[in-house]
């Protein structure tokens, strides 16, 4: 059974509320947003990663989540630590740099093997 764009906001609702970060009652709207191949595929540029990081920090009510916001690899915990790090960021007016804090610990980090290379390199490299 596939679920209408309709019933994703009702079901998203129903899940915050159960582990209980919102109310229904506090929920003004909500947006479904269909994006294909979604993943972040960075094709040799993650060593410009800081010029991107620097444009992102330059709209002040932009607080990038998730794998594709924050444009590295996280797990669902990362992203749903980064979510609400931005809401309490938001409500306390805090300097939103610090949600870039979130998902920097070398050992979350996926590791790959180099076809050239016998070591371990990171894939943040």
């Amino acid at each position: 059974m596939e679920m209408e764009d309709g019933q994703f906001l009702d079901f998203a609702i129903g899940e915050l509320k159960k582990i209980g970060l919102i109310e229904r009652k506090d929920v003004i709207d909500g947006t479904l947003v269909r994006v294909p191949s979604a993943y972040p595929a960075y094709f040799g540029t993650y060593s410009q990663f800081g010029a991107l990081r620097n444009f992102l920090d330059g709209f002040s009510n932009l607080y990038p989540i998730g794998r594709n916001g924050m444009h590295r690899y996280n797990n669902q915990d990362h992203s749903m630590l980064a979510a609400n790090a931005a809401v309490d960021l938001i409500t306390r007016q805090a300097p939103k740099q610090n949600i870039w804090t979130i998902n920097t610990e070398e050992s979350y980090h996926e590791e790959i093997f180099s076809a050239d290379e016998v070591r371990l390199v990171s894939a943040r490299s």
